[in-house]
């Protein structure tokens, strides 16, 4: 087992050092140095089934060290896979987009190509949706002004009364417990006011915040 482990433990090591090449190697030599990083990763993998099988033979008080080499082992080599997959598909990615600006840039266009009047069309439709959206916010804004401006009098209204209710109940002369109730009254219209306007103002946010 130790002679497999070592061999298998110094191609980790060759991968790792063979892996800082791909950045720098051209485009029609990457391709063979992926090539070769995939078979050895591959090779390293038939390398470690062998090395769990040889390590859950090994005595009982060397098995469990035995596994946790193969392990870290095995952890490396799937390191090393996933940063090889990342860089192939950067590499497809830069491909494709090359691709792209390449046919754009060969492409000719005439003034009756019927392929230009498709952003044409996007363009005046996404701004016909912008500035209907802006005039539904603007909309949405005036209506809740004119809610906190209600809530506004309401609360004017509220108090003038409550002062009213309490100047008659002075000249009628009426308990402490009438007077408690009248204030508590008040109190809970106050609450039930203030509530209104926070919700007012949460669901304004949220629309804007939405639309925007």
């Amino acid at each position: 087992m130790e002679t497999l482990y070592h061999q298998t433990n110094k191609q980790i090591q060759e991968v790792q050092s063979l892996m800082g090449n791909l950045e720098k190697t051209d485009r029609q030599s990457v391709y063979l140095l992926e090539n070769e990083l995939q078979a050895r990763i591959d090779q390293i993998f038939n390398h470690l089934e062998r090395l769990e099988i040889l390590a859950s033979k090994e005595p009982p008080n060397r098995r469990q060290n035995a596994k946790l080499r193969v392990d870290q082992l095995k952890y490396d080599v799937q390191h090393l896979r996933t940063a090889l997959q990342n860089f192939q598909h950067r590499r497809y990615a830069r491909e494709a987009q090359d691709r792209e600006r390449e046919e754009l840039m060969s492409r000719t266009f005439t003034t009756n190509d019927a392929d230009t009047s498709i952003p044409i069309d996007e363009t005046l439709q996404l701004n016909s949706n912008l500035h209907n959206a802006h005039r539904g916010m603007d909309d949405l804004l005036g209506s809740g002004s004119s809610i906190l401006n209600g809530l506004r009098d309401q609360r004017s209204t509220l108090k003038g009364t409550h002062k009213k209710m309490l100047d008659v109940a002075n000249m009628l002369g009426l308990s402490n417990t009438v007077m408690r109730l009248i204030e508590r009254r008040a109190t809970q219209d106050k609450f039930i006011m203030i509530g209104g306007m926070l919700l007012t103002c949460v669901f304004m946010f949220l629309v804007i915040r939405y639309l925007g």
